[in-house]
């Protein structure tokens, strides 16, 4: 089994065409949100072949992240479509006031732009919860499910790691309520976050089966 073990930054011209005729075979991993912020897993490309990541603990793999071995072999990361929350508004400021909840309770947020979006022109995606869901739709805003590669901000510290690639993909790589439950609900919901904050670096392995 290969062993990827290097984050590349920044691949050269001849990586570049490597990588793109390993596309045309399917030797590329489509893995979920959840499944890229391991640091050591095994996982199956999409033509089935059986691979081994084991990096430093470096943050969420990124799509279109580029991981090179011993070896000099390459394999990309692509972020895979997910069912999230796509949440959306009339107007910017009740889009901002939802993202202000939301971020209140530590929940991973994808922010992203297009006119498909309503009159505000933005969305936020999040991983479903029914709860949340309920929140927003209190505070006047639009959601439903949605299927798309997930990838939320990142801290605004982490360089090089803040940018949202929102749709682009899936373009590219794919033919008000009370107090006390308010309060009640950020306490659980902050625990499911440091409980997902702990596999980000957590180094057991996972096996991740091949995308449908």
């Amino acid at each position: 089994m290969k062993i990827f073990n290097t984050r590349l930054n920044a691949p050269n011209d001849a990586q570049k065409i490597q990588l793109a005729k390993q596309h045309q075979t399917d030797d590329y991993l489509l893995l979920d949100f959840d499944t890229r912020q391991h640091s050591r897993f095994k996982a199956t490309t999409v033509s089935g072949e059986s691979v081994g990541i084991d990096l430093p603990r470096t943050g969420t793999l990124k799509g279109d992240d580029v991981l090179i071995n011993e070896a000099g072999e390459l394999i990309q990361v692509i972020a895979k479509p997910q069912v999230v929350t796509k949440v959306t508004a009339d107007d910017v400021f009740t889009l901002m006031k939802g993202a202000y909840h939301l971020g209140n309770r530590h929940v991973p947020l994808m922010f992203d732009q297009s006119f498909d979006h309503g009159d505000a022109g933005y969305a936020l995606y999040f991983e479903n919860d029914h709860v949340l869901a309920q929140m927003l739709e209190r505070l006047g805003l639009r959601v439903e499910d949605a299927s798309v590669p997930f990838e939320p901000e990142t801290g605004a510290y982490q360089s090089g790691q803040g940018h949202s690639h929102g749709h682009s993909h899936s373009h590219a790589h794919a033919d008000s309520g009370s107090d006390s439950n308010s309060d009640s609900h950020s306490h659980s919901h902050s625990n499911k976050h440091e409980h997902s904050h702990s596999h980000e670096h957590s180094h057991h392995d996972e096996t991740v089966g091949q995308p449908k």
